[in-house]
């Protein structure tokens, strides 16, 4: 959340296959970034998202693709990882009070963890992801602190961090409703 993402710049542009993930590797690519998409297969019931992911990646010419599989459903606690059901229409509200039935826990630190890993062995030393303030208002970690958190996480728990080299994460998303997303796509 601190270094500019610039042309030519390796990074991990975690992506599920929804708006916000495709959103945020068009982003990076606008950019010049050289991006590689990781699609983590979680366990979650939307199973179309990852081969929407893989038609992403390859409509927005990522360098490379990798589906990583980490089934979150033995942690559960979670309508996307279980039989619960997803709730519809959510009122505006409520998902800026309440932490919903639809939160995956720990989910995005797995998720960034992962992308991490990827990134050091890439040398990448961008990650991006589509967070937003749809998420952030009912998920603790897709919150702007989380994901500087997160960055010292890197710093401190990576043999590339340790020896200097800076990760950081970029959410080009994280204050932007579904109208400023849309609005955000670069035009092609």
């Amino acid at each position: 959340m601190s270094a500019p993402l610039t042309a030519g710049t390796p990074a991990v542009v975690l992506l599920s296959g929804g708006l916000d993930s495709a959103t945020a590797l068009a982003w990076a690519r606008d950019r010049g970034a050289e991006c590689h998409a990781l699609t983590v297969d979680y366990g979650q019931r939307h199973r179309v998202e990852i081969e929407a992911a893989r038609r992403v990646a390859r409509a927005l010419d990522a360098r490379t693709h990798r589906v990583i599989a980490v089934d979150l459903r033995a942690i559960g606690g979670s309508a996307l990882t279980s039989a619960t059901p997803v709730p519809r229409d959510r009122a505006p509200e409520t998902m800026a009070s309440d932490i919903p039935i639809t939160y995956v826990p720990a989910r995005n630190t797995v998720l960034l963890a992962l992308a991490l890993g990827a990134a050091e062995t890439l040398d990448a030393p961008a990650i991006v992801a589509g967070m937003n303030v749809l998420d952030y208002s009912g998920y603790p970690d897709c919150r702007p602190e989380f994901l500087s958190a997160f960055e010292e996480v890197a710093r401190l728990g990576t043999r590339a961090g340790v020896e200097g080299a800076r990760f950081t994460i970029h959410a080009p998303l994280i204050s932007l409703d579904k109208a400023g997303i849309i609005r955000t796509v670069p035009q092609t």
